[in-house]
């Protein structure tokens, strides 16, 4: 794997990214984390919620947990009612318990997983009601650090480029745009999608 300086050269094929990720003058290090089953919960915990709110309510959640892991059997034995009193959405709680039953019947280990690409990824993790292309993107991004990922779908990505290269498109012609501009990228959209977030948050 390139390092991040390695990966910037490559980055400066594209004159407006490499001087916005510049300017920022921050380092984006890998987040991996071997552990697909607890990453897919912890991403499931806090899709569409504030930091803030996501750190209180996972609190909560690992706290009913012995050492705070939540395995999949204890997970499947929490009535839906505590699930719910810990701060989770009727659907999330459901999510979580069939993220615990997927684990207890196939094989969701970090060495399986890297076996695969990252469409096969894709297909097997979806498979799992409540898991949808985007929450197994941030799980390919994140603990599994895979290179190439852009997702396409992000509206935090959509606003970056958005703002970013002047784009007055919506839907379709928008992704499309996105899409061309990201072949520039290639094979490291994942360090770039990166750091649109990082330049949408400032």
């Amino acid at each position: 794997m390139p390092t991040n300086n390695q990966i910037l050269e490559h980055l400066k094929n594209d004159a407006i990214l490499y001087k916005a990720i510049a300017d920022l003058n921050v380092e984006i290090r890998p987040e991996l984390d071997i552990d697909i089953y607890h990453s897919l919960l912890s991403s499931i915990v806090s899709q569409q919620l504030s930091t803030k709110v996501v750190k209180i309510i996972w609190n909560r959640f690992t706290d009913l947990f012995v050492q705070g892991y939540p395995d999949a059997e204890s997970l499947l034995s929490k009535d839906h009612a505590v699930l719910r009193g810990v701060g989770l959405s009727n659907s999330k709680a459901n999510y979580v318990k069939n993220v615990a039953e997927f684990k207890l019947a196939n094989d969701m280990s970090f060495d399986f997983l890297q076996e695969k690409t990252d469409e096969e990824i894709i297909d097997y993790l979806s498979q799992i009601k409540g898991v949808g292309k985007w929450t197994v993107q941030m799980i390919l991004m994140f603990p599994m650090d895979r290179p190439n990922v852009f997702p396409v779908d992000d509206l935090g990505i959509q606003n970056s480029m958005k703002s970013l290269y002047q784009l007055n498109l919506e839907k379709k012609e928008l992704k499309t745009k996105m899409h061309d501009i990201a072949s520039v990228w290639d094979p490291y959209k994942t360090l770039a999608s990166k750091y649109l977030w990082k330049i949408l948050g400032t």
